[in-house]
């Protein structure tokens, strides 16, 4: 008997996936997704079912458009009604804020007092003139104060909040320090948006993948098999992200794919991708920057779809691959898993238009909208500065329409679009959602990530621009996850703020990383489940910091050592690192640390680094190395640890530290010394040598 996958019906009858499988619920048929299969009687229920319908549709019209011409009045009398309020409103505009202010003192007291004291909120600074109308004085009077204290002001200077706060009592007026909010987000709040007026827009689609398993090629194959209709055959890329156009629908394809990239723009909040397609050599399998890659879109939570790339090769085995996905959590639908999984050839374009499908099929599903008939906002994907262009910056354009001559405003940047090339080169007047685009006119090179938005006039994108720059860019990047650390997770989880601990392990080998993995997940209760969102082999790099703060994650590290650049900048970002060489103390920390009983007494500090750079063998005595102190100091007493790529080789003490012949008690940055370790000799040219103490925390 054949049978028919439900996105198929879904094409046969022009209706969206979605319908029809709720249609197939309502009669009582199981179906996961829109890649489940039909059998023939049910595919017939369906089509016949939905040809009545449309039989019975004719005079349901006639009846609709009676329907519409009683709400469009009713509509047009609404309106009218709100306009006269609005004049009426706007008379008592003055009164109804003083109201306001009235509302926030206490009920229980007497009426004459509340006549009397107004309550105001102010922010950190103020200038004269807004300060004075919120006391509803002229600003000549706060001058002319400011004056007999000394001060001279002129309307637009600004005053801190403790003098506002003793000008006011002079007037009888109670100030309250206002709220701090992001400054984007007060000007430019997200409007939620009327179903009605939402438009179904282009899947956003990022490609993924590690080193050399061909995303570029793939790139390359999907614009010259998809150039739009009535464009020349070679396509000069301009941008940093192109649109194609397949049966009439469009896809848009962002060529940052790097994770790095990806993990920065999630870090500052900007969920710009819909989609990421994870390329997979056919004949090499999953390799490590593919399992990073999967990690950064599971934690961006975006649809994954596989490329199985180089499908033409000799050595290519599918099944191979499918196993390793299925290693990551990753099943493909031909082995009754969710994810779909697409052979494709980028050298002989194979396989290209079936994936292509496959991305509309998932954006379909996703039902993705936008309102095209509002102001824009979007994300910056990219810029830099042209010499003959100025600051040139590659935006996405995620609701609303961007046209040529808007005022807008991108974290410290703002200017007006003077010019807009779409990713063929081509100049453009307007662009709608997901419509990647290059503008000018910008006053200065905004950062990667930041979101834009089109302000209402040039006054007000310079003026905004201006108060992020005063309130600094450390606010700016947005709501980022809690970072958390072991000393204060059990107040977190007793809070509720902690339902999840997420964790990135480093080991020195993939057993110890799954053997702490395993342990570190069975230590999850019903108050906090403990999930690792990566784990890798080799020493801990500034990318794994860089999830772990975007995650709000805490990395642990077996045998291995952080650099220090890595270290410092994850002290900046306030990432936990914990580093360990036995597993259980691993464990029986997360345990306390989630029963409350965290309690260090001691804390290892770093106290110098010496370079070993010459190894010389003594009969009878061991090996000893020439030593060069790189910063800090060597101390004969100090615990030492000997780095070999990044890897721990060696954790003990000093047998001997010497300067030439003399015995040394330490030796300072910048001079040679010779080091012996106890009861190891297998010291190498290039090791590193750490040198630390254990200092007691006070309680």
């Amino acid at each position: 008997m054949s049978k028919i996958r439900v996105y198929e019906v879904a094409k046969q009858l022009e209706l969206t996936s979605k319908e029809i499988m709720d249609k197939l619920k309502e009669y009582g048929f199981e179906v996961h997704s829109h890649m489940s299969t039909l059998e023939d009687e049910e595919a017939e229920l369906i089509i016949n079912y939905y040809k009545e319908v449309s039989e019975k549709a004719a005079p349901e019209v006639e009846h609709n458009d009676t329907a519409d011409q009683v709400i469009q009045t009713e509509v047009a009398a609404t309106e009218e009604i709100i306009k006269t309020e609005g004049k009426k409103s706007k008379k008592n505009k003055k009164g109804v804020k003083e109201n306001k202010n009235m509302n926030n003192q206490p009920k229980n007291e007497p009426e004459n007092v509340t006549d009397e004291i107004k309550v105001i909120q102010l922010p950190v600074r103020i200038s004269i003139k807004d300060f004075a109308t919120e006391l509803s004085v002229p600003s000549t009077e706060i001058i002319k104060k400011l004056m007999k204290r000394g001060t001279i002001a002129t309307i637009n200077q600004e005053i801190d909040y403790a003098l506002a706060a003793e000008l006011a009592e002079e007037y009888d007026i109670i100030v309250e320090p206002e709220e701090e909010k992001d400054v984007m987000e007060e000007v430019f709040g997200e409007v939620i948006d009327d179903e009605k007026d939402l438009e179904k827009r282009p899947p956003v689609v990022v490609v993924m993948g590690h080193v050399d398993h061909g995303k570029t090629s793939l790139l390359d194959a999907i614009r010259s098999t998809h150039v739009t209709s009535g464009e020349a055959g070679g396509i000069t890329q301009h941008i940093g992200a192109s649109s194609i156009s397949l049966n009439g629908e469009k896809i848009t394809f962002l060529d940052t794919p790097g994770h790095e990239a990806f993990t920065a723009m999630r870090m500052r909040g900007a969920q710009v991708t819909d989609i990421a397609i994870l390329v997979v050599a056919a004949d090499d399998g999953v390799m490590p920057q593919t399992i990073e890659a999967i990690n950064h879109a599971r934690a961006a939570n975006v649809q994954i779809i596989v490329a199985m790339n180089k499908i033409d090769k000799p050595g290519a085995n599918p099944d191979r691959v499918k196993q390793e996905l299925s290693d990551q959590g990753l099943l493909v639908e031909d082995w009754g898993g969710d994810v779909i999984c697409v052979p494709v050839s980028a050298l002989k374009h194979q396989g290209i238009d079936n994936l292509l499908e496959m991305v509309l099929l998932v954006a379909e599903m996703g039902d993705l909208k936008a309102n095209p008939r509002r102001k824009a906002r979007g994300t910056i994907i990219e810029a830099q500065l042209d010499k003959g262009r100025g600051p040139v910056a590659t935006v996405l354009v995620q609701s609303g329409t961007l046209q040529i001559g808007d005022p807008i405003v991108a974290g410290a940047a703002y200017g007006r679009v003077r010019a807009m090339v779409d990713s063929k080169g081509k100049s453009v007047k307007k662009a709608g959602p997901s419509m990647p685009v290059e503008i000018l006119g910008l006053s200065e090179v905004p950062i990667g990530g930041d979101m834009f938005y089109v302000a209402n006039s040039d006054k007000q994108a310079r003026q905004v621009a201006e108060r992020i720059k005063a309130q600094g860019r450390v606010q700016m990047i947005g709501q980022t996850p809690n970072k958390v650390s072991l000393d204060d997770l059990f107040t977190q989880i007793q809070e509720g703020k902690m339902k999840e601990l997420n964790i990135i392990i480093k080991a020195d080998v993939q057993g110890s990383v799954e053997a702490v993995r395993q342990s570190l997940e069975k230590l999850s209760n019903e108050e906090v489940r403990i999930r690792t969102i990566h784990g890798g082999v080799g020493t801990i790099t500034e990318s794994d910091v860089q999830l772990a703060s975007a995650s709000g994650a805490i990395i642990i590290g077996f045998n291995v050592r952080p650099e220090a650049a890595t270290k410092a900048y994850a002290d900046r970002e306030e990432v936990d690192v914990r580093l360990y060489r036995v597993i259980y103390n691993a464990i029986d920390d997360i345990k306390a640390a989630m029963k409350g009983m965290l309690d260090p007494e001691f804390v290892e500090k770093v106290i110098g680094h010496a370079e070993i750079r010459q190894t010389f063998k003594v009969s009878g005595v061991g090996t000893i190395g020439g030593a060069y102190v790189t910063d800090g100091k060597m101390v004969r007493n100090a615990g030492v640890r000997i780095v070999r790529d990044g890897i721990v080789v060696y954790e003990g003490h000093l047998a001997s530290l010497k300067r030439f012949k003399d015995d040394a008690k330490e030796v300072a940055t910048n001079y040679e010394c010779g080091v012996m370790f106890e009861k190891y000799n297998d010291i190498k040219e290039g090791d590193t040598v750490e040198a630390f103490i254990m200092e007691e925390v006070p309680r």
